[in-house]
């Protein structure tokens, strides 16, 4: 068995970045004393609502608070999903990007998010997308990473499948007016992929004020079977579960779903 922690941490804009991020690492040191893989919401240093925050304090990936993470990974010895970040790259782009160390405090993956949410507006008007799958072998196996938005999109996780993984990692900041939508999805996409999914969300009001979004929480662990094994509500908490991470591989072989697939993606690796 594996232990795994949700960090959904109250990322409201109204807390500077720097209090917030004090305190995120000491939820971390937190977590590591009753879990071997820990994860943190999306954007959660700047709020994934507040796009002119992430672009005041987007971070390189050799940054401060990027060695924060892997130095927090290393002291608790634990696998760090470390939630994303406003990426500033080399080039001047911005990306939403999520990073993985490993208990040595190794960064082991990095993810550009995909999919970016805000139509014509937003993070999907000020970002750029990624454009590659990231899967990474991880306590839960071969691991595929998806990020908030990314949810909506099935044939991201299926090519994730498809690259071998039998558990994803969500990192998000979905806002309450659509709960609903992510309860069931993160469901669906356990139950079609029979695949762990761990989704890990943020609460809090994010946005200038008179214009603020409330963040929903609920974060979930759902089996590969597609049972919610644990969920938080919607206050700041940390969600520790015992993940079993062969529950993915018996499924897949007493009810052999996915080998019946007949039509596959076009997304490449």
């Amino acid at each position: 068995m594996t232990s795994v922690a949700l960090i959904q941490l109250d990322v409201s804009s109204a807390e500077p970045v720097e209090s917030r991020c004090a305190r995120a690492l000491d939820m971390v040191a937190q977590a590591a004393t009753r879990a071997d893989l820990i994860v943190l919401p999306e954007l959660w240093h700047v709020g994934a609502f507040d796009i002119p925050a992430a672009k005041t304090d987007a971070i390189s990936l050799d940054g401060d608070l990027a060695l924060r993470m892997s130095a927090a990974a290393r002291a608790a010895s634990a696998w760090l999903h470390a939630g994303s970040f406003a990426e500033l790259a080399v080039d001047g782009h911005l990306f939403n990007t999520s990073l993985v160390f490993d208990p040595a405090g190794e960064r082991i993956a990095t993810y550009r998010k995909v999919h970016l949410f805000g139509f014509e507006s937003g993070e999907a008007a000020e970002l750029s997308s990624g454009d590659e799958l990231v899967c990474v072998s991880t306590p839960l196996g071969r691991t595929g990473l998806a990020t908030c938005y990314d949810l909506r999109f099935p044939e991201l996780f299926r090519a994730l499948t498809d690259e071998g993984a039998d558990s994803f990692v969500i990192s998000s900041g979905w806002p309450m007016a659509r709960l609903e939508h992510w309860k069931v999805l993160v469901r669906a996409r356990a139950i079609e992929n029979q695949a762990w999914v761990l989704a890990c969300n943020e609460v809090g009001l994010q946005g200038p004020v008179g214009d603020q979004i409330a963040l929903g929480g609920c974060s979930q662990v759902v089996s590969p079977a597609g049972d919610v094994v644990a969920c938080a509500d919607d206050s700041e908490s940390i969600l520790i579960v015992e993940v079993d991470a062969s529950a993915a591989e018996q499924l897949r072989t007493s009810f052999p779903v996915l080998r019946d697939m007949r039509i596959h993606g076009s997304f490449t690796s």
